[in-house]
């Protein structure tokens, strides 16, 4: 597979809790087992951090070793571009792949960070259900799993639009993001149970933007640990 697109992530300065806590998401996933390659990532509405997950469980994954592709399929409204900075010009996205103005080669790009690579959405279609519910997008994702050790999918917010539960329906389990404080029971039941018709399990649910500076037992490992490896290192 020739790779000649060439991009560089933007690297989020993160705190050692936040550092600590994509380190356990990554842990979690691996013993959810060898068979849970393809994950697709989704939220109940826009802006809860979905993609700031995927981008930084995709980064965990590839700094532990592991070959890595993060497709953006939030073909509605992406925010990928914004979090990597890209020289070249004219790449293309999987809509372009989808609708047959390219090959898949063409629209994986490179990253700065070792085994980690992606795959940008192009631009806005006007039939994104279609296009990622159809036979094309499945047979590339059973393609690039041969490749990548995870394929993590950005998917538009399930409680917006259906694409999440489409795309889920060709994964080996998903992810909901949710921001602490912002989503009732209620609704993220109902976004539950829609992603649970898909055939995929749903391998967990990360509580995002939570105020630790509220929750005593975070500050207090986060201090344990802290302390335990200095210690460590000094002797």
């Amino acid at each position: 597979m020739t790779e000649v697109n060439q991009v560089r992530v933007k690297h989020d300065k993160m705190g050692y809790q936040v550092s600590e806590a994509y380190k356990s998401l990554r842990t979690n996933l691996q013993f959810c087992g060898e068979d849970k390659k393809v994950i697709a990532v989704t939220s109940c509405t826009p802006n809860e951090g979905k993609s700031s997950v995927s981008m930084q469980l995709s980064i965990s994954l590839a700094e532990s070793g592991k070959k890595v592709l993060l497709i953006d399929a939030d073909l509605r409204k992406s925010v990928l571009v914004g979090r990597t900075v890209v020289s070249q010009k004219g790449i293309m996205g999987l809509t372009h792949y989808l609708s047959g103005q390219c090959s898949i080669q063409d629209t994986i790009c490179q990253t700065n960070v070792k085994n980690f690579h992606l795959i940008y959405s192009g631009p806005f279609p006007p039939n994104p259900a279609e296009l990622l519910g159809g036979t094309k997008f499945k047979t590339t994702i059973e393609a690039l799993r041969k490749v990548y050790d995870y394929i993590v999918i950005d998917t538009p917010p399930l409680g917006s639009v259906i694409d999440a539960a489409i795309v889920a329906d060709i994964c080996d389990g998903s992810i909901m993001v949710i921001e602490s404080g912002l989503i009732s029971y209620r609704f993220a039941q109902e976004v539950k149970g829609q992603l649970e018709k898909s055939n995929s399990p749903i391998l967990g649910v990360i509580l995002n933007k939570v105020d630790v500076q509220k929750h005593s037992h975070g500050q207090y490992y986060g201090k344990y640990y802290g302390e335990y490896g200095k210690n460590q290192e000094s002797k």
